[in-house]
């Protein structure tokens, strides 16, 4: 990962595709222990801590569900506790990096990412319900503190940071919609509602081979996998300036 770019003291948000490394001994464990051995005692490491299975049951398709279960699941759904509840499709690198000692968590009931090291609690303190991944989002926050981002054995359809370029950009079909999550509010379950942006991640490869081709960015290997290694402030402007030339 240091042949990559990765280095003492920064400040890095990682994708990864543990498939897609190859065999590694001693797993997920292994591969976070060789990330923070890499950016050291002052360096910063963040994570996905997404949980999007606490949302509104009424737009689930991957699986949908039968709409007399909604009710139940508004109010029956165990709330979003940022120390107990588990992500979902991240990972089992991310999933186990939740739990690691001196990580934190934001407490975005679907949108949560977690943070160790210098900047932690920077990164994930304020994350609001209705800036999931806007300005004072975690990855906001990585942008205020010209960070870095490492998709390793990930692809673009899985960065993140590329849903702050939709937050700031505009485009004819851009809308927002209503939200809900389990949550304690006051030590009390509640089902609560907020708007949350409809985020579309399904141009996001084609914006990152742009990105890449018009900067002369090439992949490093890290295992048997494809990784990259970016700065997130100039891909996010570049992201927001192209959302804004092709979608619709």
């Amino acid at each position: 990962m240091a042949d990559c770019g990765l280095a003492a003291g920064q400040v890095v948000l990682v994708h990864t595709s543990l498939s897609k490394l190859g065999w590694v001994a001693g797993g997920p464990q292994a591969v976070i222990e060789a990330l923070l051995a890499v950016i050291g005692p002052h360096g910063t490491l963040l994570m996905p801590a997404h949980s999007n299975d606490n949302s509104e049951p009424s737009y689930w398709k991957n699986p949908p569900v039968p709409e007399q279960w909604w009710p139940t699941i508004r109010d029956k759904r165990t709330p979003f506790d940022p120390l107990r509840t588990p992500t979902r499709g991240v990972g089992c690198v991310p999933e186990l990096f939740r739990t690691w000692p001196g990580v934190i968590r934001s407490h975005h009931p679907t949108d949560s990412l977690a943070a160790w090291g210098l900047h932690a609690e920077y990164l994930v303190s304020g994350h609001r319900l209705v800036d999931e991944f806007g300005e004072e989002s975690p990855i906001g926050r990585l942008y205020a503190l010209d960070g870095f981002v490492l998709l390793l054995g990930a692809g673009h359809e899985s960065n993140t940071s590329l849903h702050l370029a939709e937050h700031r950009a505009t485009w004819p079909s851009k809308r927002h919609f209503t939200q809900g999550s389990a949550m304690l509010v006051d030590g009390v379950r509640k089902w609560v509602t907020y708007s949350a942006l409809d985020v579309d991640s399904s141009d996001f490869p084609q914006i990152g081979r742009a990105y890449e081709s018009e900067h002369g960015i090439a992949p490093c290997r890290v295992g048997k996998a494809e990784a990259r290694f970016l700065k997130q402030r100039p891909l996010v402007d570049y992201a927001g300036q192209w959302i804004e030339r092709h979608r619709n």
